[in-house]
């Protein structure tokens, strides 16, 4: 004999088996992921690669905001420029003058000065300096809307170096965070 059913209880079937759950989160699945036309997976294919971005990252990004990206922030550290006088890697270098139609912010972080960032950087569209590695949330937030400015967070993509900027995501209520070696060898 099976036990009383609860209160909310709908006196449906168990369903315990795991044949019964893998098929009913299938089929659930299946309802949940639109089928798209082919010529806007085309489309898409097209724009990931225009921000260097691999597909299946890209197209996790757009299903999750459900908007494409406008803009990239990029941390000093993920820049790999650390201090003034320093020019950015020759393969990233490469990597950002390739990606199209997209703003380029950068976010230096101290002892690094936004416009000694610029000037290392001349693909950035603008710089500003970093939220402070331990601002509260809230400080991180106000700072990361003033990077923005009318850009919705949610149309950003931050590509960082460290595990502290990975919270800037979160604050910032930004569309994602990508590790700056994912990025830059893909």
């Amino acid at each position: 004999m099976g036990m009383t059913a609860g209160i909310g209880h709908n006196h449906g079937p168990e369903m315990t088996g795991l044949s019964w759950r893998t098929h009913c989160w299938r089929a659930a699945r299946t309802r949940l992921v639109p089928v798209l036309p082919l010529e806007v997976v085309r489309l898409r294919v097209r724009r990931a690669a225009e921000l260097g971005l691999e597909y299946k990252t890209y197209a996790g990004i757009r299903a999750s905001t459900g908007h494409d990206l406008v803009a990239f922030l990029f941390s000093s550290n993920a820049l790999r420029v650390l201090r003034a006088g320093q020019v950015v890697p020759l393969d990233r270098a490469e990597k950002l003058a390739g990606i199209a139609n997209t703003g380029l912010i950068g976010l230096a972080i101290p002892p690094l000065q936004a416009t000694a960032l610029a000037q290392a950087v001349p693909m950035l569209t603008r710089s500003h300096a970093a939220p402070h590695h331990l601002a509260s949330f809230a400080d991180a937030r106000l700072r990361l809307r003033e990077v923005l400015g009318k850009t919705p967070s949610d149309t950003v993509l931050l590509i960082g170096d460290h595990g502290l900027e990975a919270e800037w995501c979160a604050a910032g209520r930004l569309a994602g965070y990508l590790p700056a070696e994912r990025y830059f060898t893909a």
